[in-house]
Order: C-alpha cells, then structure tokens, then sequence
C-alpha cells in the first residue's frame, strides 16, 4: 500500500492538477496505483478495520471499486482530492501504525 502511495507522489511530483488531467500517461499511472490501495484495502481483514476505524476503509474500497467499473464517469476533481489530501493522510495513518509496532 504505501509503496503504491509513494508511486502516486511520484508521479505528481511538481506537476499541476490541470497538467496531470492532460498527461494521460501520468493520469492512468495514477488510477492504477489507487487501484492497487484500494485492493490492498479490500484484502486486509475485518477485524484489522474495525481495530483501525482512524481510516476510512470503505471510503478507499469505494474509489477502488469507481475507478475499475465506472472508468469513463471518474470525476477528476474527487481523484485530485484523494491524490492530494486523503493519500498523505493515508500514509501517515499507516505509517503512525508500523511504528507502534516496532
């Protein structure tokens, strides 16, 4: 997850939102690596969801689940929100949990 996390931060590294929206290269590497978050989300266990409720679990699966079925009605704006504000706070959450297990 966090390494899918970090291709998407590469990925937008230094390019405007309305640059990604045309650069279609970029923009699809994108999407797929949310893909793969949300899979990843998906496959985690309920009970570690439920012990981890600071995250929105459904909230990720339900991007994942938009952008595999309703790729031609993805909104760009919620997907910029998402690469922007909620995949920072993503990494930080799993980040914050790796480190009280060490």
């Amino acid at each position: 997850m966090l390494e899918a996390v970090g291709c998407v931060e590469n990925y937008v590294e230094g390019i405007s939102k309305e640059q990604l929206e045309k650069d279609k290269l970029h923009l699809h590497a994108v999407i797929y690596n949310v893909q793969i978050i949300g899979e990843a989300v998906y496959k985690l266990t309920k009970e570690f969801k439920d012990a981890h409720p600071e995250i929105p679990w459904r909230a990720i699966e339900k991007m994942r689940h938009i952008l595999v079925h309703d790729y031609f009605c993805i909104n760009f704006e919620i997907l910029w929100v998402v690469i922007t504000i909620d995949l920072p706070e993503l990494k930080a959450q799993v980040n914050n949990y790796i480190k009280s297990l060490q």
